[in-house]
Formats: structure tokens, C-alpha cells, sequence
């Protein structure tokens, strides 16, 4: 492992896939390789932020990532403009650095992956979000830019 990579997995990181109603979250641990489905929190809710927060604290979190949806053709539409207000504010509510990510086609695979997993619609709907929010987790952690840091 290279001192880039070995730098870069020593810190804890949080990915947060946002939706217009849910934002999913995901997570890696320092010194582990691979990103973990946390679950989702309802966005505009009272607890929102303070789940968000003491979810911050409690992993000891140096780096968000915030997913950037993008339309097919790289364009950025709505969605993207509340996905970068998104990350301003829970880079100032939080005091960590957030980066965005390209999360074109996260949760289509997510869903894609929950049914070949066997779960039911109801588990999906349910599960979606911190899943779609792993994929981007993941996809972030296995680039080269992420070890580079």
C-alpha cells in the first residue's frame, strides 16, 4: 500500500446520497477498505440535522461526500443545485470538508443489486437510499483521487 493510500484510509469518511425526500448515508471506517450502508434520514425533518451531526461525531468523520447527480449527458439540472446546497451546509454545520462525487446511476444499480439480492419491494423502498449511498461511497474510495489524500 502506497504512503498516499495508507494516509487516505486512515480517516473516517461519510457519504451521503441526496434525494428530494431522503438523503441515504454510508460510511467507511478508518483503516477499512470498504464502504458500509448506514441507513437514511429524512431530509426537511427536526432531526435531520442533529442525526446528521451526531453521526459526524460519534465516527470522527474528516471527509464527506455528497453525491452529484448529474443528467446523462454530464449536464447538471435541480437535483445537482440542492445537491451542492446540500453539501455547503453540512460542510458548515459540520465543520468538515465535504467533496462532491458523480452519483449518476447509484441507485438504479442499487435497485438493480437489492432484487438480485431477493429483497422485497418493501425492503428496497426502505433499503435503497444507504445503498445507493454505499455505491458512492465505494466508487469515491476506489478512485485515484481519493488516494491521493
Amino acid at each position: 500500500m502506497s504512503e498516499a493510500t495508507a494516509a487516505a484510509s486512515s480517516v473516517s469518511v461519510l457519504g451521503l446520497d441526496p434525494g428530494s425526500v431522503r438523503v441515504g448515508i454510508a460510511a467507511r471506517a478508518a483503516g477499512s477498505p470498504v464502504a458500509t450502508p448506514v441507513g437514511s434520514l429524512l431530509r426537511g425533518s427536526s432531526t435531520f440535522w442533529p442525526e446528521l451531526i451526531r453521526e459526524v461525531r460519534d465516527r470522527e468523520v474528516r471527509v464527506i461526500v455528497v453525491g452529484l447527480p448529474r443528467r446523462l449527458d454530464g449536464s447538471e439540472g435541480e437535483a445537482a443545485v440542492s445537491a451542492r446546497a446540500l453539501a455547503r451546509e453540512v460542510g458548515r454545520r459540520t465543520g468538515v470538508r465535504c467533496e462532491l462525487w458523480d452519483e449518476r446511476f447509484t441507485t438504479a444499480q442499487a435497485e438493480r443489486e437489492l432484487i438480485s439480492a431477493g429483497a422485497r419491494r418493501r425492503r428496497r423502498r426502505d433499503a435503497i437510499d444507504a445503498a445507493a449511498a454505499t455505491l458512492l461511497l465505494q466508487s469515491w474510495l476506489d478512485s485515484p483521487r481519493a488516494a491521493g489524500r
